[in-house]
């Protein structure tokens, strides 16, 4: 069966040749997950992308015509042969100077998208933005080290990292983070307090890979993940920062990851459909080149 396309796009706009943008659909879930069904997540968010309207009123622009081609997702089972084949297909979408996204499944699969960045990016500077509600900062969960608590672990043994949107952690996990570099919801919502936005983007290097985990927004607006935390980011605070981020650095590439699809509630993967589009529209409209 032919690969559906983000948008539903047709050629040549989705031809894999001339497209600037690539979705790579990771629909992975770990034996260790609590909540079931994140695996479900590319496939819906591709389904809701269909019913979008790729015009984007704000930049009066469609960047959809820049090209987006959704590629053949990523089938391995098991969370070492997928990592390895994420970080090869990413590290080769980078190489031919395409605008990566990775579309997870359970937020473990940005392991590997990181490592290939980590790896593009060997002898520049490079700065992973975690925007999750959870710090991700286990050494091993479940009895592994490849599980979505252990993101930002392998994040920080390959980049400077930075978390925004945190919510949650354990105490051994707040002694693991280095001073000044998380950005917690709380401030990040508090309308009158602004100066955290300067301290975070004058920690950016000129590339940034972000990774986002859908649960840093508030369950109100995205309750269809599987680990919800009451408090997070409204719909325009994150886009005021990847906006921010935009202007300030290159977004090299982003995976989004943590649908949990809600069988009679599919108003939260239209959201996540929309995210994607506003993200490419940031970058081929007003970003850095």
């Amino acid at each position: 069966m032919r690969q559906k396309q983000f948008g539903a796009i047709p050629e040549p706009f989705s031809a894999p040749e001339s497209a600037k943008t690539v979705i790579l659909p990771v629909p992975f879930e770990g034996s260790n997950s609590l909540f079931k069904g994140s695996d479900k997540g590319p496939e819906a968010i591709i389904e809701a992308s269909a019913g979008i309207d790729l015009y984007d009123i704000l930049t009066d622009s469609e960047p959809w015509k820049t090209g987006i081609h959704t590629s053949e997702p990523v089938k391995e089972r098991t969370a070492e042969k997928m990592n390895k084949e994420v970080a090869a297909r990413t590290l080769q979408l980078l190489k031919k100077k395409k605008f990566p996204v990775i579309l997870g499944g359970e937020q473990a699969v940005a392991i590997g998208a990181i490592k290939a960045a980590a790896d593009f990016f060997k002898e520049k500077d490079l700065t992973i933005v975690q925007l999750d509600a959870h710090a991700a900062l286990q050494k091993e969960y479940g009895g592994s080290n490849l599980n979505h608590f252990c993101l930002m672990t392998h994040a920080n043994q390959l980049a400077q990292v930075i978390h925004a949107g945190t919510r949650s952690m354990s105490a051994a996990e707040r002694e693991l983070i280095p001073s000044g570099r998380i950005f917690y919801a709380d401030n990040i919502m508090d309308g009158g307090n602004k100066t955290w936005m300067y301290d975070f983007l004058n920690k950016l290097t000129r590339n940034v890979f972000i990774t986002i985990d859908l649960d840093v927004l508030d369950p109100a607006l995205m309750p269809a993940v599987a680990t919800p935390v009451p408090g997070g980011l409204q719909w325009e605070a994150l886009l005021d920062i990847l906006g921010k981020i935009n202007e300030k650095a290159v977004i090299a590439g982003v995976c989004i990851c943590g649908l949990t699809p809600i069988k009679y509630n599919k108003a939260p993967n239209f959201v996540a459909a929309q995210l994607i589009n506003k993200i490419i529209t940031m970058k081929f409209t007003s970003g850095i080149k």
